[in-house]
């Protein structure tokens, strides 16, 4: 069911939405939080979709507040137009998603702090273009998690490096995400004889993916040895981007390939070569992991200090001492 509210106020919508559970029996008592995602006219489907489908295994009430961009905003008259999705149009949560025009786009605390759940964590995600300082934002000064996606900025090796000077316990990057599978693979090969140290690594794949750079940092930082970045645009990278990691240990090279969407090659001396798991995940099982988890990510924190400390987001630097797997 979808409810429309045109030139509403935040007290209208939640009245509209007291008035749906009543009339329906559709409760808010199961939701364990609050999302809001925070983006543009046009954009808030994809968003929605994802966290409808999230939603299935964190029940939840989803804000999703769109704005026109500063320039169109500018022009027009300020007004507050809602839609309530909820059954069969938003998954197990309900959603209300707040069109702002003119300045009401510019007081958003005010536009969704009334219909936050009452002693719920409130998460906030911006799917698309993202502050500077997310923890400073308006809407992220609500959250105890705010979730990014440096992967659809227009430069996003830099609003990586962003992240790593600006970090606050809360932060994470859905770029980080898109890399557990890869981390939990070599870490598994690692767990296998021979029980080597590794005395180099190497990481291919495209060097506009944050995705590469979070994974060379996350190796240098954990293994303690330099670790080469190097481009690689064909072949099946996935929405990671990356393409292979390269253990080098006294006994030969152990290489994880990506070769098909899901599936990983893995490659270890005097061993017959075999194919694992590797799936290309979509957005909602991305956003569905972010949400397992209100905590401070502290390994993203310390991968991002590792960042900040060497200044590059790209490049082979020298490892830091008493590095450890």
């Amino acid at each position: 069911m979808i409810v429309t509210l045109e030139g509403t106020t935040t007290s209208a919508i939640q009245r509209r939405l007291i008035e749906i559970r009543e009339e329906g029996g559709v409760l808010a008592l199961g939701r364990v939080l609050t999302l809001i995602i925070h983006t543009h006219l046009g954009e808030e489907e994809d968003a929605i979709q994802a966290a409808n489908e999230a939603s299935r295994e964190h029940p939840m009430r989803v804000l999703v507040v769109s704005r026109s961009i500063d320039e169109v905003a500018a022009a027009e008259a300020p007004s507050l137009d809602a839609e309530i999705r909820v059954g069969g149009d938003a998954g197990a949560s309900e959603v209300v998603l707040l069109r702002c025009f003119g300045a009401v786009g510019e007081h958003l605390i005010g536009v969704v702090q009334g219909l936050l759940l009452p002693d719920a964590p409130v998460v906030c995600w911006w799917p698309h273009r993202m502050p500077e300082h997310p923890a400073s934002a308006q809407l992220g000064a609500l959250a105890q998690r705010r979730i990014t996606d440096a992967s659809r900025q227009e430069d996003p090796r830099s609003v990586i490096r962003a992240l790593a000077e600006g970090y606050e316990p809360g932060d994470t990057d859905l770029a980080w995400t898109r890399v557990t599978n890869w981390r939990a693979q070599l870490a598994a090969v690692l767990d296998q004889p021979p029980y080597e140290p590794v005395l180099h690594a190497r990481v291919t794949g495209a060097l506009r993916s944050p995705s590469v750079h979070l994974m060379a940092a996350w190796l240098r930082l954990r293994l303690g040895v330099d670790v080469d970045v190097s481009s690689r645009a064909d072949g099946p990278l996935g929405s990671s981007g990356l393409s292979s990691v390269t253990l080098t240990r006294a006994s030969g090279d152990a290489t994880l390939t990506r070769i098909r969407p899901s599936t990983g090659l893995l490659q270890i001396p005097g061993q017959p070569d075999h194919e694992v798991a590797l799936s290309h995940r979509q957005l909602r099982d991305q956003l569905a992991e972010e949400l397992r988890r209100l905590d401070p990510d502290e390994m993203y924190h310390q991968v991002l200090e590792a960042i900040r400390i060497s200044g590059t987001a790209g490049t082979s630097v020298p490892a830091p001492e008493g590095g450890s797997r």
